[in-house]
Order: C-alpha cells, then structure tokens, then sequence
C-alpha cells in the first residue's frame, strides 16, 4: 500500500477522497517504519476525518488502509504507554479514552467502513478494522490481540469480538495472544472477505466507483484452509473452563499436541493478565452492547497501569527485547479473586461513560 516513505514531518495519517465525484473517503495510517502504530495525534485525526465525512453527502463510504507493506496497525504506540506509566499514567488514560471513543464510531458508523487487513493487524489495529462493516484480509494477514503478553489486557472492544466468536475460540485467542490467518480471522468474525494481495489494486478501483459490499464480494476468493476449525474440539471443551488453571489443567490433559503447545503459551504470559482477561471475556458475554464493554475495557486498562507487570511485559518485549518478563505475582494461585475483581471497580469521574451517551 502505498505511500511507502515517510519524512520526520509527514502526516501519520493521510485523509483524501478518491472515485467519482471523490466518493471514497479514504484513510492511510501512515506510520510504516512503526508497523502504522497508532499514537494519540493519529487518533484525533482519524476522528475528525469521521466526523467530518459522517455529515457529507458526498461521500458515500470510508476506507481504511496501512502505508507500507507490512501491515495495517501494529497496535497501539506502547513504547510511549509505558513511558508514561512510569509517569503517572495521565496520557495513556486520555489515549485510551479516545481511542475506544473511535473504535465505537466505527462500529456505529452510518456509512460503510472498509478495512483492508493485509499484513500486521494487532491490538488497536483490529480496534480500527474489525468494527467496521467490510473487512478484507489476505494470505500474508496476521490477526492478533497479544496483550496478555505485555501484562495487559485486551481492549479496543477486543473482548467484545473474542467472547462472541464461535465457541470458546476467542478464549483461545485471547489467552494464547497467538496470531491467526485469513481463514481463522473469518472463522472468528473478525473480518469478511478473503481477497488475494494481487488483487487489491482492482479491488480498492472498485470500492471508489461501486458498493463496498458487492465489490468486495465481487473480488473475494475462499481463503486457504486455517487451523482452528478442526481443533474446536478440544478447544471448546478445555476452554470452557472456570478458572485459567483448570483450563491448563484441561490443555495439558487433553492428549492433543497443539492443545500442549497452548498451555505452554499461556504459561509464559502474566499471570495477572490471564485472570483478568478470562474474567473480562465471561462478563463481555453478558454485555449487550460495545459500548457497555468499552466501558468495562477502560476501567481494565486504567486499572492496569497501576501494575507492575503492563511496565515489565512491554520492556521486555520491546524495549530491552530480552523476552524475559519477570511477573509480579509470579503464578496464577498468587491472583486472587479480589485481585481480579478490582480491575472491574468503578472509577467514579473518570469513567469512559459511553453506554450513558448512547442509550
């Protein structure tokens, strides 16, 4: 996708109209030595472009891409979230609440919203994507909510999208942080269309002069076969479980290669993370709606930045990259149930509020 290069001073987020009659709203993250890592300027401008297109009679529907062809978002800039953890935290907050501000415009967006998911999509960069209404993915699409590897949990109405998926996949997802392809990403319900990264160029032609639901239709391919269908099995049953260690009690005791391969992962993440997300992803179930778990997400995440691990998990991952995070609690019988219990508490002033707004 292009534009490739990018000066110190160039826009991180590139806005035009394209097609007849500039029909076509169209957004670039434009930050492609960063995977188009979204920061909270990029944010702002993203919301502005929405705002402004919402009300334009003109423009008939958004689509949005990634510069450079590594991937649409890599997630959220979290070198900067921990800098500022180390801080106090204030800028992440406001970074987070309009950013999950965003990520509920897209899904109630009242024109079509088009993402095309080719490469690296993580973390935010599903929060922009697989809300909207038209989302195609391709071969070299990676899917991924990975922040129980960071110390995190996942957000941008990640527990929405995962505690909906079929069965317990998105549990799987979720704690694992494990990426997934094409076929998978659909299995999933977090993105459409599969439609080969040749054809793109014909396709984004099509999405400025036609309907965004017929002309991705009209481009998509069946994607190559994914993993995760023929391992719903084991899968469902072991994640079905109450508590993350009877999950990895049901993993390692299923007799299933992948399912091992799977507690093995789990092990590595924070111990914290892992209990708070499974019990993020069973109270997102009784939600009815995204803006009532976007709510929940932003007491989560604030609440995280109060913790030891969101700070180490991000420095060993990407700052010293040494991939050796030192958890505090270290195991999962050191969480306890009041530890989990008050990342849900209510933050009084500070609330994202946005069921309120939209009732």
């Amino acid at each position: 996708m292009t534009p490739q290069a990018q000066s110190p001073h160039e826009d991180t987020v590139l806005v035009d109209r394209v097609g007849p009659a500039g029909r076509l709203g169209r957004i670039t993250l434009n930050r492609p030595r960063a995977i188009n890592a979204l920061d909270h300027p990029m944010v702002r401008r993203m919301h502005a472009a929405l705002a402004e297109w919402a009300g334009d009679d003109e423009v008939a529907a958004v689509l949005v891409t990634g510069a450079g062809e590594r991937g649409l978002c890599a997630g959220g800039d979290i070198r900067a979230i921990r800098a500022d953890a180390l801080v106090g935290g204030h800028a992440a907050r406001e970074f987070w609440r309009d950013e999950y501000l965003l990520n509920a415009r897209i899904a109630a967006y009242p024109k079509p919203y088009v993402a095309i998911m080719d490469g690296v999509v993580m973390g935010g960069g599903v929060g922009v994507s697989a809300h909207g209404d038209v989302r195609i993915v391709t071969e070299r699409s990676t899917v991924a909510m990975p922040e129980t590897g960071i110390g995190f949990v996942p957000d941008v109405g990640g527990t929405y999208l995962l505690s909906r998926a079929p069965g317990e996949l998105g549990t799987h997802l979720a704690l694992t942080a494990g990426p997934i392809g094409a076929a998978d990403a659909i299995l999933c319900g977090l993105a459409d269309h599969f439609v080969p990264v040749d054809r793109l160029p014909a396709l984004l032609d099509a999405l400025a002069a036609e309907d965004p639901a017929d002309a991705a239709a009209r481009h998509a391919e069946i994607a190559p076969a994914g993993e995760l269908a023929e391992r719903r099995e084991w899968i469902d049953a072991c994640y079905a479980a109450d508590s993350v260690e009877e999950i990895m009690d049901r993993l390692l005791g299923s007799g299933e290669p992948a399912a091992k391969e799977a507690a093995e992962s789990i092990a590595g993440k924070s111990p914290t993370s892992l209990k708070v997300t499974l019990a993020a992803l069973r109270r997102a179930r009784e939600l009815d709606s995204l803006a009532l778990v976007l709510d929940q997400e932003y007491r989560v995440s604030c609440a995280s930045l109060a913790t030891a691990d969101l700070v180490e998990g991000i420095r060993a991952q990407v700052v010293d990259k040494d991939r050796d995070p030192r958890w505090s609690p270290a195991t999962l019988a050191q969480v306890g149930p009041a530890e989990v219990a008050a990342f849900f508490a209510p933050l009084g002033e500070r609330e994202l509020g946005l069921a309120a707004t939209t009732r």
